[in-house]
């Protein structure tokens, strides 16, 4: 038996006059309540057009988009007995079916089936967690995005993403001196880039760490492959026209590498800024070694080391290279040196420097020549503090770096030299207290 479809705004059986006109339901109808002057109950009677072979969920779905805006019931206008024999109405019998019939001129109603457009308060924790996972978020903003959305969570998060656009421009020019350095490497190049934002709880974020590790990865792939001595710098313009493919719950689909900043500035409510990025290839026969400082996650760090140690011999085995490679890129993280030899430190520097110490040997008043030989002294030690070949190995301060490669050289029978070596380190160059000051005029 086919229902004569009903709808109701409440939730109870209700006793509804059979005098009541029906709205033949189309795609072009507009629906209007009636009223019973027996209560207060809303609702509409409707019959579906012949011609519309439509289940009772798409009879809900044109009911929502016809002026049902809370949530109904379909009703059946004729009912089984078993289910509301309490009420007390005359039956017939059909075989096995037992049909109620209704006294005077009331039609019994029943639910088949319940609709809503609303939600109820009880699911709101539901969406607001929802939602929350979705886009980390700060909570209030959540919220506000699922109000205003009429608790539609699709709608709701792009909403949230408009907001979080507009707010992240807003942020851009705020100081940015937290952050990571994301490093990733084949056989012939590394790569490390540097991703700023505000505050060291947004770096910890495992959004913002994943952001940081794709773009590395993605300068490595996307780096030329032409043969160059040295470490460059990333072109920063073109890494951010890129097109980055995410596979992650939270960022998804394809995207420009800009618009992935922007997209993580929105949820971490901060200025998050790609700052810069280096290329270190490795031109001959040897190894690139790195090592990372303060490692949250594998590839990530705040201090990044990278060296090439280049072997003459295209045959001499690797395994020793690598292993004293490590440790001399730690070394490098460790010691901070600013030039590979001597010979790499300009003129002019040396220079002042000699200058300096000659000043502050010349005010303790001793002889010229003791003077000559303390300023020797001193610009020896100078030469040990900032030239890498110069400076105790921090894994054996009885031997220096250059006395490390040549032990090295012996064992694997042919010579190793460092080609070139990089240390980064998060924030450098940034003025802490203005970028401090920032923050805590934002906060």
């Amino acid at each position: 038996m086919k229902p004569d479809p009903l709808t109701l705004f409440r939730t109870r059986p209700i006793y509804l006059p059979q005098n009541l006109k029906p709205h033949i339901l189309s795609p072009a109808t507009t629906l209007k309540p009636h009223f019973a002057s027996s209560s207060d109950h809303r609702f509409i009677k409707a019959t579906v057009d012949p011609s519309l072979n439509i289940s009772h969920s798409q009879f809900s779905k044109m009911m929502l988009s016809r002026g049902a805006k809370r949530s109904f019931e379909i009703l059946c206008g004729r009912v089984s007995t078993s289910l509301h024999s309490k009420y007390g109405y005359s039956t017939r019998s059909y075989g096995e079916n037992f049909i109620s019939e209704p006294k005077r001129n009331e039609t019994q109603c029943t639910i088949l089936r319940t609709y809503s457009s609303e939600v109820s308060p009880s699911d709101h924790m539901s969406l607001i967690k929802k939602l929350r996972e979705r886009t980390s978020a700060p909570i209030k903003e959540v919220k506000a995005a699922l109000i205003d959305c009429n608790w539609d969570l699709e709608e709701a998060q792009k909403e949230l993403r408009k907001r979080g656009v507009a707010l992240a421009s807003k942020k851009a020019s705020r100081a940015a001196a937290e952050g990571l350095l994301a490093l990733s490497q084949n056989d012939k190049k590394a790569v490390v880039i540097e991703l700023n934002c505000e505050t060291d709880f947004v770096a910890r974020n495992e959004i913002f760490q994943y952001l940081a590790s794709s773009l590395a990865k993605l300068a490595l792939s996307a780096g030329s492959s032409e043969q160059v001595s040295g470490h460059f710098p990333i072109g920063l313009q073109g890494l951010e026209d890129l097109k980055i493919n995410f596979d992650h719950p939270k960022l998804s689909g394809e995207t420009t590498v800009r618009n992935a900043i922007t997209e993580v500035a929105a949820m971490m409510g901060e200025n998050v800024k790609l700052r810069r990025g280096f290329a270190m290839p490795m031109s001959n026969h040897g190894v690139i070694s790195t090592y990372l400082h303060t490692c949250p996650h594998p590839g990530l760090g705040r201090i990044a080391g990278i060296l090439t140690l280049e072997v003459d011999d295209e045959n001499a085995p690797l395994d020793a290279v690598q292993r004293v490679g490590s440790e001399l890129a730690m070394h490098v993280v460790a010691a901070k040196p600013l030039f590979l030899t001597k010979e790499h430190v300009s003129s002019d520097a040396v220079q002042n420097e000699r200058e300096i110490l000659k000043s502050q040997a010349e005010s303790s008043g001793r002889p010229q020549a003791a003077i000559e030989k303390m300023v020797e002294g001193r610009l020896r030690k100078y030469f040990e503090e900032v030239v890498l070949m110069e400076q105790k190995f921090v894994v054996n301060d009885t031997i220096n770096v250059k006395t490390v490669l040549s032990e090295l050289s012996k064992e694997v029978g042919s010579p190793v030299k460092i080609g070139n070596f990089l240390r980064m380190e998060v924030g450098e160059g940034f003025q802490r207290d203005d970028a401090s000051e920032d923050v805590a005029q934002a906060a």
